[in-house]
Order: structure tokens, then sequence, then C-alpha cells
């Protein structure tokens, strides 16, 4: 094993105000590098089989998804500088089972609908910890979770949750649109834990995975706030602890009893705790409804009585109407709408379908973020700097958004050409006051130069609004 011995020079007082200098001479591992020049020696009378080279993993994975510091105030930059230290004494404490996480720093996030909601903070270390034990889980878990749940899996994605959801709802006529009330903040420990210990072995993961859970909160006027139910949104192991507690709740139940009854087939789709149920028929609907209800009062949750409803899927070749006939599911709205195709004859032709496309509430969200950025004001920058520093993002909510009916970010996009144009109005004093003369203007640079905006190069120029 590597030693390196130094010198460590106490100043002490001595009598009648003199100083002097002590003398320690201190032999201990040497640190250098990377994590994994760790010594394997140094897992002897170690109480958990927790090794350097699962902590450095973590924090590179921890490092790629970025955030901000906890209530210690270290943030990545400081991590980075002192990393081989900071994971040292991370390891010791959790191989050695003397490792306890700090409080978390909670931080209000607004909501579309003028709400907030609490997220929880986790130090780096602590998500670093976390990540530890996520790694660990994973791979056990993913042999268990039900074909039809995609929330924070690997190799899964919203979109994936989105096509089957479309699919099913050309199947089945009636879906029954859930919403749990406040989920991650309602989980119960105690059935938390059994849900744990009945798919976890490790002994180590369960005794902080129930440290994490009881960990308190501090709001933003320093308020100690105890937890006794519930897991922070925000901390790395609570969508993989979210998504155990529902398989449980709701996967493994709904697959036992009611996947296949006496009225049909029961399929579903679940993103974390958002979740869409498919039925035949409204009679089934209303049962099966009722029956979710019961089973989430059994484990201590609540549907939201106004968000959870019953929707018909209109559509033409099916009769009948009911009060709703819409539903989002993950930024999405399902609804009835025009369809163009082919008939048998090869006529094109237009018929009523259930189709999918950007909601109303993500709109409106990617339009206030535009209005956030603040462009007209950024009079300095040109025209290429705008673009390109946009480009990322616009280019991310494309893909997202854009994946059914592309075209229906129209007024997303026109509210960002509109404030390119109060832009050209702000920086050049001809156009001052002539919005039509601005707007002309930028008509002519996205036609000399159509691939300068990211959105226009999918059409959405200035001179479509």
């Amino acid at each position: 094993m590597l030693v390196v011995v130094f010198d460590v020079y106490l100043k002490v007082r001595l009598a009648k105000g003199h100083t002097g200098l002590l003398v320690y001479r201190i032999s201990q591992p040497k640190l250098l590098g990377k994590m994994n020049l760790f010594e394997t020696e140094f897992l002897r009378g170690k109480s958990q089989p927790i090794t350097t080279e699962m902590v450095e993993m973590a924090y590179r994975k921890v490092k790629s998804n970025g955030g901000a510091a906890g209530v210690d105030g270290k943030d990545m930059s400081y991590m980075n500088a002192h990393k081989t230290g900071e994971l040292y004494k991370l390891w010791n404490r959790m191989a050695s089972g003397s490792y306890y996480p700090k409080e978390v720093r909670a931080v209000e996030i607004p909501k579309p609908d003028g709400s907030t909601r609490m997220l929880g903070i986790p130090t780096i270390l602590d998500r670093t910890a976390q990540q530890v034990a996520t790694a660990v889980i994973e791979p056990i878990m993913e042999k268990v979770f039900h074909i039809d749940s995609y929330g924070y899996r690997p190799k899964r994605s919203a979109h994936e949750a989105l096509k089957r959801c479309q699919q099913r709802c050309h199947e089945y006529r009636w879906v029954i649109d859930m919403d749990i009330k406040g989920f991650f903040d309602n989980i119960d420990h105690e059935l938390m834990m059994q849900v744990l210990r009945h798919y976890i072995k490790e002994e180590w993961i369960i005794m902080y995975v129930e440290r994490w859970l009881k960990v308190s909160t501090i709001d933003k006027d320093g308020n100690v706030i105890k937890r006794t139910k519930g897991t922070p949104q925000g901390g790395v192991i609570s969508p993989i602890l979210a998504n155990m507690f529902l398989h449980v709740v709701f996967d493994a139940w709904m697959e036992k009893h009611y996947a296949n009854t006496k009225y049909g087939t029961i399929r579903w789709e679940r993103y974390a705790d958002d979740i869409i149920v498919h039925c035949k028929n409204e009679t089934e609907a209303r049962y099966i409804k009722n029956r979710i209800k019961e089973r989430m009062a059994e484990c201590k949750l609540e549907l939201h009585p106004k968000k959870t409803k019953i929707v018909y899927c209109k559509q033409s070749n099916r009769r009948g109407g009911y009060k709703d006939n819409c539903f989002d599911f993950l930024g999405f709205t399902f609804k009835p709408g025009s369809v163009y195709g082919k008939d048998a004859e090869g006529k094109g032709q237009r018929w009523l379908g259930y189709v999918t496309s950007i909601s109303r509430k993500a709109s409106k969200r990617l339009v206030t973020q535009i209005m956030k950025w603040k462009i007209h004001r950024a009079t300095g920058a040109e025209l290429a700097d705008l673009a390109s520093q946009k480009a990322p993002i616009i280019q991310g909510w494309i893909n997202y958004y854009g994946r059914f009916r592309l075209y229906c970010m129209h007024s997303v996009f026109k509210a960002l050409n509109i404030r390119l144009i109060r832009w050209v109005m702000c920086k050049y004093k001809r156009f001052r006051r002539r919005m039509f003369q601005a707007r002309q203007f930028l008509i002519e640079i996205s036609k000399a130069y159509p691939n300068l905006f990211v959105h226009w190069r999918y059409g959405f120029t200035p001179d479509q609004f």
C-alpha cells in the first residue's frame, strides 16, 4: 500500500503568552490522481461491500447530470477541485456504515397552473451516495418492472409511452386519465421499506435508503422540516424508489387482477406517476376507476378528484359521445382531430380521428420561456449570435414536441418570430415603430439564410405569420 509520511505543525500557546510549534508525524494512504488508484487494501476492516470504483463511477454520473449545490454550499466547481479528498471521505463513511446524509435544500419550482411544487436538492456528495445505491438497484428491478412502465428507465423514453398510448386509443374507446395527488410527497415510508426489502437483499442499501427517506428539509428561510412521509423530488434515488412503489401498488396489482377481466383486456401506460388506463366500454372504465381508487387508499395514496377523469376517444367510426373527449399525457394532448388520408380507391379524404399534438399547457410554457429570454433587448448581439445561442434549446423542443404533428407548434414559433421582429426594431433605428418594415426585413433574411434559425429549417419562417 502506498503511504505518504508528512509532518503537521500545530501552533500552540505556551505559558505567559509565549507560542511554540508541536510537530506530529502522520502516515496515511496517498491520495493521488484518479480514484482507481486507491488500493484494495482499504477494504480491510470495512463493514459494507462498497468499493472506491463504485463511488467514482457514481460521481461521474452525478457530474454529467449537473445540478446545484446542497445545504453545504459545495457546488460542482468545488467538487472538481477537491474531488479526491471528498470522494475518499464519502467512500470511507459509506463502507464503514457511518455515512449519514445532510439535510435537503428545498427549492420552490413554479408549475404551469401558477402553483408551485417543492424540489429537494441533496448535496452533491449525497447525490453521489444515492447514485451508488441506484446503480445496484437498477439492474435488479429492470428484470421485474412491467413492460408498460416507461419513466426513468434505461432504454425507455416518453415517446415510446406516447406512441403506445396513441396506438391503444385507436383500439380502445375509453380512457381513465389518472392523477395521483402529491405522489412523491405522500409515499408511506413503512410501505416503501417493505417494497424495498422484498426485492433488495443488500442490507447497506436498506440502511441508507431509510436514512435518505427520513432526512430533514431546510427551506429558504432556514427552517428545518422533518420528513415523516414522501421522498424529495430532486434526489437521485427518488425516481427508482417511486417506480418500485408504483410497480407493487399499481402495475403488479393490475396485472394480477384486471389485465384480463370478464369485460376484456385492460392495458395501460405509466410514466412515473402519470398513468393512462385503456378500457373497452364505459361500464368497465367506471368499475376499474373505482377499484384503482380503493387500491390507492389502501396504500395511503389518493387519486386527485378533479384531475382524474374518464375520457371517450371520439372518432368518425365511433358513435355516441361523452362530456370529456380529450386528455393530456407527458406534454401532449390526445383529442379528436381532422385526419387526411386515402380511401380504398386511392382518393384523398378527411375524417375525424383521434390525434396527438403538443398540449396547450406545454405551448404556453414554451412561449413564457421565449418571453423570459428578452431577445429584443440583446441589441449588442448579431442575429447569427442569437441563432447559435438558442439553437440547442429550440432543437430540443422540436425533437420532443415535434414528434407528433409538428405543425401544431405554430403558436410557439410565431411568438419567437415576433420577438425577433422586435429585436430588429430595437437594434436598427430605421425600423423603430415600423413593425411591418421590420418583418419584411426579417423575411428577406430568412429567404437568404433559411437555415439560420432552427425553427426556420422546419418551415416556421416569418412570412408564415
